[in-house]
């Protein structure tokens, strides 16, 4: 797995019950972004295993698209329009269901967010 980056315990807890049957995997309908996956000096802090949601989370969105890059490999695309986040310093995404839960949360150096440009991010969810 990719460094600074964690399946939620919820999300293994719905694939589990998935796989026997006893619920309907709710497929990934969003991305979220927050401005927590930094310390005081900047450097990227992991995931923690049990962490329900992102540590600062300050927008959410519906994806843009996806794509199956390999097999067992599915790339989220989600991007933030001109006035999206406009001002923030993002560090960290998470992919949520259809029932608002984060499965998966990922972890990057700040990345400043400009009210003039759109910016794409890219999640992949990998088996």
């Amino acid at each position: 797995m990719a460094e600074n980056v964690i399946i939620t315990k919820k999300a293994r807890e719905n694939l589990v019950k998935a796989r026997a049957g006893a619920i309907v995997l709710p497929k990934i309908t969003g991305m979220a972004f927050g401005n927590g996956g930094v310390d005081a000096d900047g450097g990227v802090i992991t995931p923690e295993d049990g962490q329900a949601g992102l540590a600062s989370e300050i927008f959410r969105k519906e994806i843009s698209g996806y794509e199956f890059t390999e097999d067992t490999t599915c790339r989220y695309s989600c991007t933030l329009e001109e006035q999206e986040c406009a001002g923030e310093d993002i560090s960290e995404v998470g992919l949520y269901d259809e029932n608002g839960d984060i499965a998966c949360i990922k972890n990057f150096k700040a990345k400043g967010k400009d009210g003039d440009m759109e910016m794409t991010f890219y999640l992949d969810d990998v088996f």
